[in-house]
């Protein structure tokens, strides 16, 4: 197989030091970055039409940086003053961390899981079940969370604040890859909008997570880079080991 162009369905690294352009130089491939999908925050008036009032709720639940930023950002638009009591649970430190952009950090207000996992920051929230807490959403959010925080009796409210919207292509933007790298169903489905009659032919499709795994094949594609796997837990490691396996072969045999 020949894989001379690779698209990865995500922004651009911020950093020259991404695994990415090291798999492009190993390999002698063109990566290009173009994420299928793109992110919309909710206008003030349809974050109001879910009944939902950010200034009833004492503590907030973050699952990523976007939310944070589409928090403060209606806050703002609704002129709602947010409490120096307000206190703030994180799925992981890194997106704790990036609460500095808006508050003064103040560790005794803020909790956070080192996972990235909802479930372990159960404990902390077990200890303050007199909060009544606001999740902080986006229209595609996993409904077991919703389940795991009503099985632990967590007085909570989702607030959906942004949406996940198919990212379209141009009627002159090329399309000529030789692999797809998707991380969400949400990719998956954006490519079939864009060309509803793709044909995968010799395109290999690379795939993060179970979740989007099973899109790519429930939309008849067949999937070649599945990951994480123990060999390779992230999509850069799998990619690698694909290129060192498939492609690096069939240049050794030209």
């Amino acid at each position: 197989m020949k894989v001379r162009k690779i698209l990865v369905s995500q922004p651009k690294p911020s950093s020259d030091k991404s695994p990415y352009y090291d798999i492009a130089e190993r390999y002698g491939v063109e990566i290009v970055f173009r994420p299928f999908i793109k992110v919309e925050g909710l206008t003030a008036k349809e974050f109001r039409a879910q009944k939902v009032s950010i200034p009833e709720h004492t503590a907030i639940i973050f699952t990523a940086k976007t939310a944070i930023d589409h928090f403060f950002r209606l806050c703002e638009e609704m002129r709602i003053t947010i409490p120096d009591t307000q206190k703030y649970f994180c799925t992981s430190e890194l997106i704790a961390n990036y609460l500095q952009k808006y508050i003064v950090y103040r560790k005794r207000k803020i909790f956070a899981a080192k996972t990235g996992k909802l479930a372990d920051l159960m404990p902390f929230m077990l200890k303050h079940k007199d909060e009544k807490y606001l999740y902080a959403v986006s229209d595609v959010n996993n409904g077991a969370d919703a389940d795991l925080l009503a099985n632990n009796k967590i007085n909570f409210d989702r607030g959906v604040m942004y949406r996940t919207v198919s990212n379209d292509f141009g009627p002159d933007e090329p399309f000529d890859y030789d692999m797809l790298v998707f991380f969400s169903p949400q990719g998956i489905e954006s490519l079939m909008k864009n060309f509803p009659d793709f044909k995968q032919g010799e395109i290999a499709i690379a795939t993060f997570g179970a979740t989007t795994a099973k899109a790519a094949k429930e939309a008849g594609l067949r999937v070649d880079i599945e990951a994480p796997t123990s060999k390779a837990p992230s999509m850069t490691g799998a990619l690698d080991q694909y290129m060192a396996e498939h492609v690096g072969e069939a240049a050794q045999a030209s």
